[in-house]
């Protein structure tokens, strides 16, 4: 069962990854701007997400921190859905990141 929800959930930050980008490169402006943003912001949230959240982290925060960071992470890609017009599968990022968490911290994982 832990294999599954870690794969799911690696394929959900996969997912805020393509939402970042996507948000960018559908931004009604010039198209250095959308190129800015749509390789910017995926690229933002990969360096945060490898700064605090991921197993080989450069800054170790407490679990309650990492967890934090990461609902920011997700909030932020359902955001970005919402303002890309696509608010429904915003908020589907969400509520799948957060049930998948839910159920690895549930199982003891501490991922």
């Amino acid at each position: 069962m832990r294999g599954t929800l870690r794969g799911l959930i690696f394929l959900l930050e996969l997912a805020l990854l393509t939402a970042a980008g996507f948000w960018g490169f559908t931004l009604d402006a010039g198209w250095p701007v959308r190129l800015l943003a749509g390789l910017g912001a995926p690229l933002a949230l990969a360096v945060a997400w490898g700064l605090f959240c991921s197993p080989r982290a450069a800054v170790a925060l407490p679990a309650p921190a990492k967890l934090a960071v990461q609902a920011a992470c997700f909030l932020v890609g359902g955001v970005l859905l919402a303002l890309a017009g696509h608010p429904l599968p915003g908020v589907a990022l969400v509520i799948a990141w957060t049930a998948d968490k839910a159920l690895l911290l549930h199982s003891g994982d501490p991922a």
